[in-house]
């Protein structure tokens, strides 16, 4: 997250000391060794060596950052050697070797900060729901690995990316950065981002670390949830993500938890994150989520970020007194200090220093076919009755209402913002201000429609819902957009979609059966109007080249593959909080929101735990084709399960198909009926069958007990099933497991490669991608 900085001459002595102090030698002194430059050795031993050449106010300044963008309103000026309207900076050391980290939200891609007037032309994947919604790790390695390549022509090595915050509450308004509902598909996904961001030489995070589920008041809540339950679903994503991505930072969240404050939890940062999960990367605070100095260097923070949104610079020249005073042992900052150095030398800062190339540099088009490629995958069709869709060639003329479906794609609001090249195409919609502006990418659905069909389409934008009716009527079939914009800070208000968009779908619909629905929303929507449409695509906010991706699948150029990574609620009567938790008589009140009552059932586990039918459940997606599933078979192998599945396409169409294992106990106990075990995603020809096999995750298998800090597995039965969503298993069998401890994970290497794909290093190679012909 990102928000508001302060850097001038007025600062204290002390802070300017931190930005800019070098070391006197005099005359004659001959320069020091510096082993730490020797690339061929450990990054942890390099560390050590660097930070004992360093001062104490070199320590100080390397575990203190600074927004990065000029602030009006708090008169603040950005450093002179910071990127300008970027996130953050903090300064390197010149005579140790060490370079300035110059930070950049990412994760979409490389984000410029509000008030540039030209912003700078970058390439924005689909939002990270969207991407999720691929079920495909491959496209968001891939993803991540464009995002990388652009952050080091921008000049950036230190990238706010990684977000895998679960989605607990589908009307949290920052759940289109986030992976989803499952901790297993959320970690995966965004730790192949995290690993594609750090394979371009530049630091990657995983963020918010934890529970930073809701945005309402988000920086006072108080988060109320047990240990055990912790483990097994926000912190067991967080986990996965760490584990798959190896990223170089781990950034803490507003929130309180169980009291503490993230950025000064000992539970959360010394105890779980350091301790149990043996972390050894730095953690840095959100941009205004540090409270203190000395609890929060004691309690694990490393790096105060984005100074001057905390109400003190506590890393500054509080820290410094604090370690001269001996309230914060001198060995705790040399720790910090080693943390932030060690993972720029693990990770590549160091050896290989960023420079701004020419804008030019950057191929907009080639990285926009990665995205595109992305966004192809990630549509879901949700329904397709009479199959309306792909659209038939016999139909003459086409109706096109409303979405700004002329000019673009929408995207979601906030900090994580990319500007497409020539500004937004739908200007002056939104707020003005943070988390604004409401941005439209310059890709035109109809455009595309267009120009890949010979039927005539006609197009209004909506606002008038009788003339909309008018032309539905008098049209072979309809299409219509609707849109919700969602943004960082704000939560959604209800999940039915804003304006008076239901009644026109519900106007359109009844003026002509034949409608089909294109959601560009950041999550979850209600959807009155289900009944009386055929078709239902679900596009999320498709990126750079979305509009293109909408047009491709719509016209059949694109057989849909995507699968929901969230639950879509039939109402919100059946989330387990009726009501978003926060006081109405003060904002930024200090309330609670207990996580206890779902605990680790978090989405599809809350509504099969509570036997309630969704809209559409977690898992779910149509195709232009049809699978088969056969063959199932399951075998207890070292300490997990190891699953294989044949799936045959029994359509007319090439298409890909998501076997997913979910797995549960035939005694119960879990928190839940069932768990998401693992997947498999294959592309096959008509007629071709391929075998999809999981291994799945011990620990997935297993409880955690909080006393003894293990995963256990439980003697007994398990139920295995495989089908194309939650609610729709198409095989069963069973298998019996003994006691055992669930020690540790599937190694990276272990996971089944997306077969059907061409591949690369266990992963789809993406290369064909310049030729705007991705798979």
């Amino acid at each position: 997250m990102k928000r508001y900085r302060f850097w001038s001459c007025a600062l204290p002595l002390a802070l300017q000391c931190a930005l800019s102090h070098q070391p006197a030698r005099a005359a004659g002194d001959h320069p020091q060794p510096q082993p730490w430059r020797d690339a061929s050795q450990p990054a942890t031993l390099r560390a050590t060596q660097l930070v004992q050449a360093m001062t104490l106010d070199e320590k100080i300044q390397t575990v203190f950052g600074y927004f990065s963008t000029d602030l009006q309103s708090r008169q603040y000026r950005r450093p002179p050697r910071g990127r300008p309207y970027s996130a953050g900076y903090v300064p390197g050391i010149a005579r140790l070797g060490l370079p300035p980290q110059w930070q950049s939200d990412a994760g979409i891609g490389v984000a410029t900060q509000s008030g540039a007037r030209q912003p700078y032309a970058r390439t924005a994947l689909p939002s990270g729901l969207a991407t999720a919604a691929t079920w495909n790790p491959a496209l968001a390695y891939a993803g991540g690995a464009m995002i990388g390549r652009e952050a080091r022509l921008s000049g950036f090595n230190v990238l706010l990316a990684g977000g895998v915050n679960l989605l607990r509450d589908p009307r949290n308004g920052r759940n289109f950065e986030y992976a989803g509902e499952d901790p297993l598909l959320a970690g995966v996904m965004v730790g192949e981002l995290v690993r594609g961001v750090q394979s371009s030489h530049v630091i990657s995070t995983v963020k918010h670390f934890a529970f930073n589920d809701q945005e309402t008041d988000r920086a006072t809540i108080n988060v109320r949830i047990a240990d055990a339950a912790a483990r097994m679903s926000d912190l067991l994503a967080l986990q996965l993500a760490i584990e798959r991505g190896n990223p170089g930072a781990v950034m803490c969240s507003y929130n309180r938890v169980n009291g503490d404050y993230a950025c000064e939890s000992d539970y959360l940062l010394n105890q779980v994150l350091k301790g149990d999960w043996a972390y050894p990367g730095y953690v840095m605070s959100d941009w205004g989520a540090t409270h203190s100095t000395i609890p929060a260097a004691r309690n694990g923070l490393d790096q105060q970020s984005g100074h001057p949104f905390d109400v003190a610079p506590y890393f500054n020249a509080g820290l410094k007194e604090a370690i001269v005073n001996g309230h914060v042992p001198a060995a705790r900052l040399d720790d910090m200090a080693e943390r932030v150095v060690g993972a720029m030398f693990a990770h590549g800062v160091v050896d290989h220093p960023v420079r701004v190339e020419p804008e030019r540099a950057i191929d907009l088009h080639a990285n926009g076919a990665v995205s595109r490629a992305d966004a192809e995958e990630a549509i879901v069709l949700l329904k397709n009755r009479g199959g309306l869709l792909p659209l038939s060639p016999r139909l003459r003329t086409i109706a096109v209402i409303g979405g700004h479906a002329d000019a673009g794609v929408l995207s979601g609001g906030g900090s994580s913002q990319v500007y497409p090249p020539g500004g937004s195409a739908v200007p002056n919609e939104g707020p003005a201000g943070f988390p604004g502006p409401m941005v439209y990418h310059r890709s035109s659905p109809l455009r595309e429609l267009a120009r890949l069909t010979k039927t005539r389409l006609r197009y209004l934008d909506g606002k008038d819902a009788k003339a909309a009716a008018s032309l539905a009527a008098r049209s072979d079939a309809v299409i219509v957009f609707a849109t919700q914009w969602t943004a960082e800070s704000l939560d959604r208000p209800s999940l039915n979609l804003p304006g008076e968009q239901d009644a026109l779908i519900a106007a359109l619909a009844r003026a002509n059966r034949r409608t089909v629905v294109v959601l560009e929303t950041g999550g979850p929507v209600l959807m009155p109007w289900l009944a009386d449409v055929d078709a239902v695509l679900e596009a999320w906010y498709p990126g750079t080249r979305g509009g293109e991706a909408i047009a491709r699948v719509l016209s059949g150029a694109v057989n849909p593959s995507g699968h929901l990574p969230a639950t879509f609620p039939a109402a919100e009567t059946q989330l387990p909080r009726i009501a978003i938790d926060a006081d109405p008589m003060r904002q930024g009140a200090r309330v609670d929101t207990d996580y206890n009552i779902e605990g680790a059932a978090v989405g599809y586990k809350w509504f099969e735990l509570k036997g309630q039918a969704p809209l559409f459940a977690f898992g779910h997606g149509l195709s232009y084709t049809s699978f088969e599933f056969s063959q199932l078979a399951a075998e207890a192998r070292d300490g997990t399960i190891v699953v294989s599945v044949n799936v045959r396409n029994t359509g007319q169409r090439a298409g890909k198909a998501v076997a997913q294992v979910y797995v549960s106990p035939t005694a119960g106990g879990w928190e839940a009926p069932r768990r998401l075990g693992g997947w498999d995603k294959l592309a096959l020809e008509p007629g071709a069958g391929g075998m999809a096999r999981i291994h799945i995750d011990p620990r997935l298998l297993a409880m955690f007990d909080s006393a003894s800090k293990t995963w256990r597995i439980a003697e007994g039965l398990y139920e295995i099933s495989v089908g194309d969503s939650s609610a729709a298993p198409a095989l069963r069998t069973s298998i019996h497991l003994a006691a055992a401890p669930a020690a540790g994970s599937v190694p990276a290497s272990r996971q089944a490669p997306q077969r059907g794909l061409s591949t690369h290093g266990g992963f789809p190679d993406l290369a064909g991608c310049r030729d705007g012909s991705c798979h």
